[in-house]
């Protein structure tokens, strides 16, 4: 396994802290932000598409450490923007995983795919949403990512709550994100509910999440929670106030629009007050 995974704390890792020792000079100087060691580097003929044994790139180097002039350097030297290491890390990922919008924009103006080609190849979404960063989540979306990409880990929505990531999640559902998919009979809510944050159970229930739905375990997500936790009273509180007709209305109007299309609300001839209604604002 390589060393980005290590460093990343992320779920395929087995312990194999990857091969050090076949990093060029070109590696080093991209992960440590020297950019006139870097363009020498390229000046003297190293190429900028030179990988380790586990098919790190310079510019998977230049992403998880987040230097943006690094990143526009390997790019304009032709840098393969969605070079994959051995375990499927792209740079789009490093730069998830770093949190960096700077690289992320960067790497999406230059033909990055937001989209894995194996659900069990790790995701730039997924990884923002475990990460907390926001942002990124944002940028992607905006690019085309799909808020439902389906992963071996759950939704992205799924991660975020598993991760009590609680904007990350109301940026996924703002953006037409299924608020009932989550991992297998595991749903999002089950997850916030394990977390204990009342804050993001409210945000899930506000977009339709389903009380009702049993895990795996035949669970539902009440049962899950504490006994006299908020979020337990929260789901109880819930069970014997039904939705208003306000809420109904809404949920349904965003359903029959649609998710690719929600992003159109601000063009409708709509008043702003009924505008902010449909888009939960």
């Amino acid at each position: 396994m390589s060393y980005v995974y290590q460093w990343l704390d992320g779920p395929w890792g087995d312990g194999d802290m990857g091969s050090w020792a076949d990093r060029s000079p070109l590696h080093e100087a991209a992960s440590q932000g020297r950019l006139l060691a870097l363009r020498t580097l390229l000046a003297q003929g190293y190429h900028a598409n030179i990988v380790t044994i586990d098919h790190i790139s310079p510019l998977h180097e230049a992403c998880l450490s987040g230097h943006v002039a690094c990143v526009r350097a390997l790019l304009s030297a032709g840098a393969n923007v969605n070079a994959a290491t051995i375990d499927g890390v792209t740079p789009l990922f490093n730069c998830c995983a770093s949190g960096s919008v700077g690289c992320l924009e960067l790497l999406l103006q230059n033909g990055a795919h937001t989209y894995t080609t194996h659900t069990h190849f790790p995701s730039a979404l997924h990884e923002a949403c475990k990460r907390g960063n926001s942002q990124c989540v944002e940028v992607l979306l905006s690019h085309g990512a799909n808020p439902d990409e389906e992963s071996h880990q759950g939704t992205p929505l799924y991660i975020a709550c598993l991760h009590q990531r609680t904007e990350c999640s109301k940026i996924l559902l703002h953006r037409g994100a299924r608020v009932n998919v989550g991992r297998g009979a595991d749903s999002p809510l089950h997850a916030a509910v394990r977390g204990g944050s009342a804050d993001l159970v409210s945000v899930l229930l506000e977009f339709g999440a389903d009380v009702n739905v049993r895990d795996e375990y035949n669970q539902r997500a009440v049962e899950l929670a504490p006994r006299g936790a908020q979020t337990q009273k929260l789901l109880q509180s819930f069970e014997v106030t039904p939705r208003s007709l306000c809420q109904l209305c809404r949920l349904q109007i965003r359903t029959l629009i649609g998710r690719s299309r929600l992003k159109l609300l601000p063009m409708l001839p709509l008043p702003p007050l009924l505008t902010d209604y449909l888009d939960h604002t």
